[in-house]
């Protein structure tokens, strides 16, 4: 909701930032519960994949999303828009509600 409102004031980067932070807590939410190894966003990603978690396709989405809150968390603001950053926060969201109802 936080980044919601960011994104709704023009604060792309704050919002997404706060997105990819919010999707790495899940993440390590979800390593805990399938009793897999906590890293780096990466590699939990690879790890929950290879643990059955989610699919490839998962994965892929998910390491697209954690690019766009790296490009923020850089300052690399050319890398995304204000467009990247709501379907962003819609993706999150739609990953908390599939993974953690």
């Amino acid at each position: 909701e936080q980044a919601e409102e960011l994104a709704k004031h023009k604060y792309t980067t704050a919002a997404a930032v706060i997105t990819r932070v919010v999707l790495e807590t899940a993440m390590r939410d979800l390593c805990n519960e399938a009793g897999v190894s906590i890293g780096s966003l990466e590699k939990m990603n690879n790890e929950l994949t290879k643990a059955g978690v989610y699919n490839k396709n998962q994965q892929k989405k998910i390491t697209a999303l954690a690019a766009i809150g790296n490009s923020a968390a850089h300052g690399k603001t050319d890398e995304f828009n204000v467009q990247d950053v709501n379907l962003m926060i819609q993706d999150v969201r739609s990953f908390l509600l599939k993974y953690f109802e």
